[in-house]
């Protein structure tokens, strides 16, 4: 995805529609702006648009219903904008659908760098027999792991637990989104089994296990995979 990637920027707050509108065509990015979940629709209906930004608090259709909406159909890559003290409506978001969220107030350094990681995310969505990241390599056909070269000696739940995080880099994925992919629906509630794990793979994948570079936590929501 190269850099006059289609950007819809859905916020019904002036100042934030021109800061962003500004940032994005700056960066190189062509920008659409909808101040309501309608005219958003409307917009995405139209097509050409390679990724969304989405506040949660819009008039009339609001955004969860606007990202319900859009999944119905397509895979577009959908970054959430959201109070910080909204910590479900971003739970729910994310589980809905959403690729990511930035917090309001937020740094465009930040943001910038999310839709980035969302642009390549799509980009290179096709299936694969191998990930790779930060010197972790997994052969998925093989089941195999390694790290730096060095093999990994990982358990098959953690094995599928590294590869789903790392399929999906970058990006957040919330706790139950991991569990019902990992351990089914009946254990969407399971966190602190989930956290188990995930100290597990920390001490096998982490130079300090205790300050975690690769899997970051992102408190009270899930988990991320940073891949640079």
């Amino acid at each position: 995805m190269n850099a006059q990637a289609h950007i819809l920027v859905v916020d019904d707050e002036a100042q934030i529609q021109r800061f962003l509108g500004h940032a994005l065509t700056a960066s190189g990015y062509t920008v659409a702006a909808a101040t309501d979940g309608k005219a958003a629709l409307k917009l995405f209906a139209g097509g050409g648009v390679d990724l969304a930004i989405v506040d949660l608090g819009l008039p009339g259709i609001d955004g969860l219903t606007v990202i319900g909406q859009i999944r119905q159909t397509s895979d577009l890559p959908i970054i959430v904008l959201s109070a910080n003290d909204a910590e479900d409506r971003k739970i729910e978001a994310l589980d809905m659908g959403a690729d990511d969220f930035v917090g309001k107030p937020f740094g465009i350094g930040e943001l910038l760098a999310r839709v980035r990681a969302c642009l390549r995310k799509r980009q290179s969505s096709v299936a694969t027999e191998r990930l790779e990241a930060g010197g972790i390599a997994l052969e998925l056909a093989a089941h195999k792991a390694t790290r730096d070269g060095e093999a990994l000696r990982l358990t098959p739940k953690e094995f599928e637990l590294l590869a789903l995080l790392m399929a999906n880099a970058d990006r957040v994925m919330t706790h139950r989104q991991i569990l019902e992919r990992i351990w089914g629906k009946a254990h969407t509630e399971d966190v602190a089994y989930l956290r188990v794990f995930v100290g597990q793979l920390r001490q096998k994948i982490e130079a300090i296990p205790a300050e975690p570079k690769r899997i970051v936590t992102e408190p009270g929501i899930g988990y991320r995979f940073i891949a640079g």
